[in-house]
């Protein structure tokens, strides 16, 4: 005699039988429009020049960033996020090449801007980090300290250049204490209202940055420990949040990424604005790593980290595969 209801009586492996019935039931999907692609333009240079410890990422020419900007608008990828490496001996204490109008960050943001107009959100980072010889993401004090209330004014500078250039959106990524709020002003009342802010809310100090500092041409003396946040905190994070969003951020952020995914799950539960996370240069350089170790499969591991971004509560993603990931989407 047949038996009914015999354990198990729920079995969920009947939605994981074929690719059809696991794609259906998906709970999460990355979309192109979810991915921003990060750039670098160099300086002085005739041809791409790659990063060594990030294989098949280089610091562009202007037109090769032209031409990436044009490949990314043609896959869907919804922005840009530009850094600009500036020669070496334009490098000063006050970081001026990044707030001379026609330093080659500006001259980057009018390029990308002419050659796809408004088919791409064009972002920039605003940070001195590129263009001071010493490194730091501000200006230094008597005693070598990073100085936060004088390098907001330097902020407040760059995102002027940064807009008149015609940014869609600045990318403040120093976190300096009250920079969000500086910034704003300083957009507001150069006639720049609708220049977004993309706030680094959560940005730590973190030893997956190493191959970030080849690709920008740092010139870092020590660490950045005493204004990038302690790998060891939460709670700070949503502090920085709640700061960053009453000084009028438009969007905030997580950086990294996969180290921080319960970051990244607090502060999307915690806001009604959009998310991002940056997945970066040391996420990057493992898998490809790896890959060519043969000890992972490359493509499978991009697409699922992205995934595992996303559903922790990514809106979007900054992503140095952002253009061939939304080929493949």
């Amino acid at each position: 005699m047949t038996k009914y209801g015999s354990f198990p009586g729920a079995r969920p492996r009947r939605l994981r039988t074929m690719p059809a019935m696991r794609r259906m039931v998906a709970e999460y999907r990355l979309h192109p429009a979810d991915l921003i692609l990060p750039a670098f333009v160099r300086e002085g240079v005739g041809a791409p020049v790659p990063i060594g410890a990030m294989p098949g990422v280089v610091q562009h020419t202007r037109d090769t960033l032209r031409k990436a900007a044009v490949e990314a608008v043609e896959a869907g990828v919804a922005g840009i996020m530009l850094f600009g490496v500036p020669l070496d001996e334009k490098k000063d204490a006050a970081g001026t090449a990044g707030t001379d109008p026609d330093g080659i960050l500006q001259q980057a943001i009018r390029d990308v801007r002419a050659e796809v107009g408004d088919d791409l959100v064009i972002m920039s980072d605003l940070c001195l980090d590129e263009y001071t010889d010493h490194g730091h993401c501000g200006v230094l004090d008597s005693e070598g300290r990073v100085d936060n209330d004088a390098t907001l004014e330097r902020y407040a500078e760059m995102a002027q250049v940064q807009a008149d250039a015609g940014v869609h959106v600045v990318g403040p990524s120093g976190m300096m204490d009250g920079q969000v709020g500086v910034i704003r002003d300083a957009l507001d009342q150069t006639g720049h209202e609708d220049v977004s802010i993309l706030a680094y809310t959560a940005k730590y100090s973190s030893a997956f940055y190493g191959p970030f500092r080849e690709a920008v041409g740092s010139s870092l003396k020590g660490d950045r420990k005493t204004y990038q946040q302690d790998p060891a905190n939460l709670r700070e994070s949503l502090r920085e949040l709640a700061l960053d969003l009453d000084e009028g951020a438009d969007m905030v952020m997580v950086k990294p990424a996969l180290p921080y995914l319960d970051v990244l799950a607090k502060i999307a539960d915690a806001v009604d604005v959009p998310v991002a996370a940056y997945q970066i240069s040391g996420e990057y350089a493992m898998i490809e790593a790896a890959a060519e170790k043969g000890w992972i499969d490359r493509d499978k591991a991009i697409m699922e980290t992205l995934t595992g971004i996303k559903r922790a509560g990514a809106n979007m993603i900054l992503t140095y595969w952002a253009t061939e990931v939304a080929r493949a989407l």
